[in-house]
């Protein structure tokens, strides 16, 4: 049964491995650890027992929400990880006085492109070339709760 969490100092570790197998330019230890010192971040972590699955955060500023990362394990994508994540991502920072999110995706990850749009994103513009290791926009995505 999968458990969504804080994401604790403990779990970098795994993070990392998701992390390096997910991305072309991953986040490192040290990136995520400053990022989780801030008191204006939110990071959970979904887990399987006691294997860690997937991870996401978010940075508040304000009434607005930036989500910096999500990410599953590989073996475990495609099975709702990433959607309640988010979900509870989204619960927590609303509750933090969080209005408006926003996000950014690679223009090919038609995946996250649909999860997002599942969770009430909606496109708001393209930076062009925005992504390296290959070159890519990246789409930018808003969401808006009431």
């Amino acid at each position: 049964m999968m458990e969504i969490r804080q994401l604790t100092y403990e779990d970098l570790d795994w993070v990392e491995k998701i992390e390096i197998s997910n991305f072309t330019l991953p986040w490192s230890k040290g990136s995520f650890l400053s990022s989780m010192e801030q008191d204006n971040t939110i990071y959970l972590a979904a887990m399987e027992g006691r294997k860690g699955i997937g991870y996401c955060g978010l940075l508040k500023v304000l009434d607005e929400g930036e989500i910096t990362n999500v990410s599953v394990d590989q073996k475990y994508q495609g099975k709702g990880t990433g959607y309640l994540m988010l979900l509870e991502l989204i619960r927590q920072a609303s509750l933090k006085g969080v209005t408006t999110f926003h996000l950014e995706v690679r223009k090919s990850n038609t995946r996250a492109l649909s999860l997002y749009k599942r969770l009430g994103f909606w496109q708001v513009g393209v930076r062009k070339d925005f992504y390296e290791k290959p070159r890519e926009d990246g789409i930018l995505m808003r969401m808006d709760r009431i």
